[in-house]
């Protein structure tokens, strides 16, 4: 169903689709060969107050936004701290560097994000790299985004409830053979 060696997949849909748990589930299976990040949503009762980025190989954690920052960048009611993506752009950086077997995931290349100029270069780094990069990218059109959707080697996958579970299996099978 998927691309050939070392594929490119750029998972999509509508919120709630599963296309964080699908990253989740990628780096349990691969605990120990995966880098990147995935990112969770810190709430306050029953409000969301902003947005924390996880490291899926050290466990570390970054507040990304929030209600209460107080930035120049932000996305609806939440002040963006882009910066809070470095160390989580180092890990993936290492990764590159070494050239030993592993898999790359990223969730999400959106709107908060997209404010790291870095964060662009090592996405742009990582689907030229030799490695199997899954990453969630924002549905909408987005000049980045939009040009990351339409690279020949890249599989854009849309995630809804009716196929979360076969596409994420489809993909842990190719990329167990890539690998």
């Amino acid at each position: 169903m998927f691309s050939g060696k070392h594929g490119k997949y750029l998972i999509t849909g509508k919120p709630g689709a599963g296309k964080t748990t699908a990253i989740m589930k990628l780096a349990r299976e691969f605990e120990g060969g995966a880098a990147g990040f995935y990112t969770a949503e810190v709430r306050k009762g029953n409000s969301r107050m902003g947005f924390e980025i996880v490291s899926l190989s050290s466990g570390q954690k970054a507040l990304l936004a929030h209600v209460d920052f107080n930035s120049s960048k932000r996305v609806g009611k939440y002040g963006v701290y882009p910066e809070s993506l470095n160390p989580f752009l180092e890990e993936i950086e290492e990764v590159l560097k070494k050239q030993e077997p592993g898999l790359i995931l990223v969730d999400e290349i959106g709107k908060m994000e997209l404010f790291s100029q870095r964060f662009k270069e090592v996405v742009l780094n990582a689907v030229n790299s030799s490695y199997p990069l899954v990453a969630t990218i924002m549905n909408r059109s987005e000049p980045f985004c939009d040009t990351l959707k339409n690279r020949p080697e890249v599989r854009l996958l849309e995630l809804n409830y009716e196929n979360r579970a076969i596409i994420t299996t489809e993909l842990l099978n190719e990329i167990r053979a890539d690998l």
